[in-house]
């Protein structure tokens, strides 16, 4: 292995703006507001703040599936959220999620607003509410829950540890890529064994667990996550896959990635939804204001 940087850490750590690669801009060790800005509410029960990330897309997939299944409470507006431009350090952001980190929802259909940020917290929050993806039996209840933490937890590691040092760090180093591309493939095997034994992850039913970890693990099982299927060999998983392909051939999937989306095949995107019939309307003239 070589050595990329001859850096010892200083005794006391200092922030050095300039030193954040693609994010420095975003990234900051304080929280709070930058400045004041109120979050817009549109017509629906539902106001969704947010980003067609993985960890958006969990919640507008969420959204569709429950409107597919008939719950009318579950219509919302999906607001786009530009995080490269900070849009998450705005008074109002940050009053909804003051962690600023997207999504976050707040919930307008009793008499006081309740916000939910977290997309696991999210999540658990409207399958209780509509009864729906959140099994009733307690063991299987169990098993979906400790998958929903299970993909909470590892995260970090597909995305901020793995998906930074391999696709967005200034300097290419060795020993972090090493580590981390370690992890995944383990969690990748985790997943691959569960799901050779498993339709889905709490079982036989879909449910929020497979809401919660396909949009990230199911994009690394197809290649398309930083771009390093290759890298990874991900064809290998061959469970994940086939679970993956049957998640994303959901009607209701495939419109949930769509949210918020302002990046890839401009017939993908739509950087806001405020009713069903956006899906159809879409244009990109829509995209590109987006975009900015």
């Amino acid at each position: 292995m070589t050595d990329t940087t001859d850096y010892v850490p200083p005794k006391v750590w200092t922030w050095n703006k300039d030193n954040g690669g693609r994010f420095a801009n975003i990234n900051r060790p304080i929280a709070g507001p930058t400045h004041d800005k109120d979050l817009p509410v549109g017509k629906h029960p539902m106001q969704l703040y947010s980003l067609g990330t993985p960890n958006g897309v969990k919640v507008t997939v969420m959204l569709e599936e429950l409107l597919a299944k008939g719950h009318a409470g579950a219509e919302y507006d999906a607001w786009l959220i530009k995080i490269n431009e900070g849009d998450q350090f705005s008074s109002g952001f940050v009053a909804a999620n003051p962690n600023s980190k997207i999504p976050a929802l707040m919930d307008h259909s009793g008499g006081t607003p309740i916000r939910i940020f977290e997309s696991a917290a999210i999540l658990m929050h409207l399958a209780e509410k509509f009864g729906e993806f959140l099994p009733t039996d307690v063991a299987t209840r169990a098993e979906c829950m400790s998958w929903v933490m299970w993909q909470m937890g590892s995260a970090p590691f597909l995305g901020g540890g793995f998906g930074h040092f391999y696709a967005y760090a200034p300097v290419k180093i060795e020993y972090a890529i090493d580590r981390y591309a370690m992890e995944v493939k383990r969690q990748m095997d985790v997943l691959d064994r569960r799901l050779a034994e498993s339709e889905y992850l709490a079982g036989a039913d879909y449910t929020i667990a497979d809401m919660a970890v396909w949009p990230w693990y199911g994009a690394m099982a197809k290649g398309v996550l930083y771009e390093a299927g290759e890298f990874l060999q991900v064809q290998d998983y061959r469970h994940v896959n086939r679970w993956a392909d049957q998640i994303g051939a959901r009607p209701a999937v495939k419109r949930g990635r769509m949210v918020n989306r302002v990046f890839g095949d401009p017939a993908s995107c739509l950087p806001e939804r405020h009713d069903a019939s956006d899906f159809e309307t879409r244009t990109l003239d829509r995209l590109q204001a987006a975009q900015g």
